[in-house]
């Protein structure tokens, strides 16, 4: 990034030590910085032929904020549901460039989900649920969202990957059949094996994401007493019969074996899976395209995918 560009990103904490309300602050921070029009040169400009804006998704107890993804042509379009990657920090708006391309090329409604994030008395479940229930919503709802329930696909990065994995899986559970997910860097595992593979110790302190704060997400993720596995695609008992998946890896990612041990079971299951790696990228490298210029790329094969399965 340009030194002017940087000069708006607030300092990195200390991620061993950090209070709640030195994490509540920095989230804020960070999220305005990610959502920042001076960011547009590192994030990427939006597709022109995709109209973009927030909603609000009304459920029992609580609202939850989506940016809406909607293309000029009308009809009963195919439904993208988005999941963001981070998990304690991360907005919608870091990947309006890969959603509103997807939006206006394929075309389809791309509704990404502003999940709620970690902190001490948030844990992974929550992100779960609110990924899922906007799902169920959308979909249940389809007339009034100008979408053919037929033709759904969950898309996620990150942290947001390992949400749309389990939506997948309890798509599968619930009878509701979807027709693709698409999983970019995906952390699918946080339970005491999350670390224990050949990548997290060959690309322990990226850029993109280092060992310090994979360990404060496993730490907020599964607080003393909840079940590690029942959040952990990786460990899920069955994969049989789940969307077509593709499986987007970057080679240089701390969490890369993950995409690559979750595409092996998926295959094992008998799921069709695409496993994609791209040599050099880091992790979350879709949502900095003016940094990666694999992120191109990675963006076409998305789009020609979801064109294929929807």
């Amino acid at each position: 990034m340009s030194e002017s560009i940087l000069t708006g990103r607030p300092p990195e904490p200390d991620w061993e030590t950090m209070t709640a309300e030195e994490l509540a602050a920095y989230q804020e921070a960070e999220n305005r910085f990610r959502a920042s029009e001076a960011l547009r040169p590192i994030t990427g400009d939006p597709d022109p032929g995709a109209e973009i804006g927030w909603e609000k998704v009304a459920l029992p107890g609580r609202e939850i904020p989506v940016r809406v993804h909607r293309p000029s042509a009308g009809g009963d379009l195919p439904l993208v549901l988005h999941v963001h990657g981070g998990g304690f920090v991360g907005t919608a708006t870091q990947s309006d460039w890969v959603n509103s391309h997807l939006a206006a090329h394929l075309p389809a409604l791309v509704v990404s989900v502003e999940h709620r994030l970690l902190d001490p008395r948030t844990p992974l479940s929550a992100a779960v649920e609110d990924g899922w229930d906007v799902l169920d919503h959308v979909v249940r709802h389809a007339a009034r969202w100008g979408v053919d329930p037929a033709r759904v696909a969950v898309f996620g990065e990150s942290c947001g990957g390992l949400v749309s994995a389990l939506a997948a899986i309890r798509a599968r559970e619930t009878g509701l059949r979807l027709r693709a997910q698409v999983l970019v860097n995906p952390a699918v595992d946080v339970t005491g094996t999350m670390f224990d593979h050949a990548s997290i110790t060959e690309h322990a302190h990226t850029q993109a994401l280092a060992l310090p704060q994979l360990r404060l997400f496993q730490r907020l993720a599964v607080p003393p007493g909840s079940d590690p596995r029942a959040l952990s695609p990786l460990q899920a008992d069955d994969l049989g019969g789940l969307a077509p998946a593709l499986v987007i890896v970057p080679t240089h990612d701390p969490i890369a074996d993950h995409g690559r041990r979750y595409a092996e079971r998926l295959r094992a299951a008998g799921t069709s899976v695409r496993l994609a790696e791209y040599p050099g990228a880091g992790h979350a490298f879709l949502s900095v395209p003016g940094m990666a210029p694999q992120a191109e790329a990675a963006r076409a094969e998305i789009l020609t995918f979801l064109g294929e399965t929807l």
